[in-house]
């Protein structure tokens, strides 16, 4: 179904201290999985979706994050003069895949205030929000998905996923209703990281968003919530509640997700996505037997 969507918005301003010493010097969202920075995959997935126009909304010592996607000519002079065309394909892919533009940040305070930066460019369009530290299988397509619920319904759509209650503490958790459609639902509620044990229900929200413009002027009006910050959760329970906007709905998730943003699952991605590799799965599978046999030993 087509859809009027055209720009995403990847906010990217996070100092990445759960990664220290590594990003100490390097942008997380430069972090390799596998070959690609992690930052790489979810550009590919806006793409993929025909989001063509990307914003990045970063901070301080991000320009690695920068140079990435901007030409590097000199490293594509020595590639053509020794003829490596496929090195040369791969150095290339980043920086013709998007129109990339970047606003800054400013005070790191919180996902919604880095939204709200993004107003200059987005004017009154509706737009995506893809957040760096969840990648999305492109087997499994979800913000696709999303946009195709935005444009039936010409609502506010957030990525939900069922999680392990225990870890709903963790997440923006959904309060939600069914639809006639049954990945879809319409959420009535929604809290920002509850108390263990308090979660209205186990649907969290994953890092994908297609927000309508009406989500701005809300913004503004947000105050400061969990942790000092303004809270995205926040301005998208206002919306929840009105009907002239559109309300907020629900894409129940599926597929495959790899959250980079945690040590240990940022290693269970590099694995999982090298092993479904054809360059690199067959020698991985054989020796993570092996290893594997040797640990059960």
């Amino acid at each position: 179904m087509p859809h009027s969507v055209t720009k995403a918005v990847i906010p990217a301003a996070g100092l990445g201290t759960r990664f220290l010493p590594a990003t100490k010097a390097l942008p997380k969202e430069m972090l390799p999985v596998v070959d690609r920075p992690a930052i790489q995959y979810v550009v590919e997935e806006a793409v993929h979706a025909g989001l063509n126009d990307v914003l990045f909304v970063t901070g301080r010592n991000k320009n690695a994050l920068e140079n990435h996607f901007d030409r590097a000519t000199e490293l594509e002079a020595i590639l053509m003069q020794k003829g490596d065309a496929e090195k040369l394909t791969k150095v290339n892919e980043s920086t013709a895949m998007a129109d990339i533009h970047y606003v800054r940040q400013g005070d790191p305070k919180g996902l919604g205030h880095a939204v709200l930066r993004s107003r200059a460019h987005v004017g009154q369009e509706p737009f995506a929000v893809l957040l760096g530290d969840d990648i999305i299988d492109a087997r499994d397509p979800l913000l696709e998905r999303m946009l195709e619920v935005h444009g039936a319904r010409e609502t506010t759509v957030v990525g939900l996923m069922e999680v392990d209650p225990a870890q709903a503490h963790l997440y923006g958790i959904a309060t939600v209703e069914p639809t006639d459609e049954p990945d879809v639902v319409r959420v009535t509620g929604l809290v920002e990281k509850p108390a263990p044990g308090t979660a209205p229900s186990n649907l969290a929200i994953v890092g994908r968003y297609v927000l309508r413009p009406e989500i701005y002027p809300v913004l503004e009006r947000t105050e400061p919530g969990k942790g000092g910050e303004i809270q995205l959760t926040d301005a998208l329970l206002a919306l929840a509640d009105d009907d002239a906007a559109g309300g907020v709905h629900g894409v129940v998730f599926r597929g495959r997700r790899y959250d980079t943003g945690d040590r240990l699952d940022y290693i269970k991605a590099n694995v999982q996505l090298a092993v479904d590799r054809d360059d690199l799965g067959p020698g991985l599978k054989e020796w993570l037997r092996e290893f594997v046999a040797d640990l059960d030993g």
